[in-house]
């Protein structure tokens, strides 16, 4: 009989466990089914001069990093100095600017700086799509072969930067 009181002691502990579990991990990343991937190709419109195209065709054989922004996003905000100390360290990116005002999008990369080999627009998300982006900002590491090595959900930070991407960029760069 007091064995019956029991089971709801232990499914409320269960429940705790499951939610505490829960409440330790991040949200945002949602693992992408691209991984280790052929990358999808893209042909966007340039965003300094509509009649040139930026193409993921460009890196090839390079490893490199595609990050998706966009100004209407506070963490792109928040990351892109760290995107303008990359490319001061000599760290290729190509970036997306993911259903924007272009005007906004140039106004800002004048003022921040500008840490992009070339930036697309994709006003109509067909680039996106193809990647599995569901927000920005997102960051992609690319190998030599074409090949997703890895995918950043969130606004890069040195911590990332130093524990995982750079390492990655490393061994990637020395395949």
């Amino acid at each position: 009989m007091k064995a019956r009181f029991l089971i709801p002691l232990g499914i409320f502990i269960l429940l705790v466990i499951l939610l505490g579990v829960g409440l330790t991990l991040n949200p945002r990343d949602v693992p992408s089914v691209l991984i280790n991937k052929k990358a999808p190709e893209f042909s966007l419109t340039d965003l300094y001069d509509p009649s040139k195209r930026v193409d993921s065709s460009m890196m090839k054989g390079k490893v490199w990093l595609l990050n998706v922004w966009g100004t209407w996003c506070p963490e792109c905000w928040k990351e892109h100095a760290f995107l303008v100390y990359l490319k001061s360290q000599g760290v290729p990116i190509i970036g997306i600017d993911w259903r924007d005002d272009t005007e906004e999008a140039k106004a800002m990369l004048q003022e921040k700086g500008d840490p992009f080999i070339a930036v697309g627009i994709d006003p109509e998300s067909q680039a996106v799509m193809d990647w599995g982006v569901y927000g920005a900002p997102e960051t992609f590491v690319i190998d030599k072969k074409g090949m997703i090595r890895m995918k950043h959900t969130g606004a890069l930070t040195p911590t990332a930067w130093r524990e995982t991407i750079q390492p990655l960029l490393a061994t990637l760069e020395s395949e």
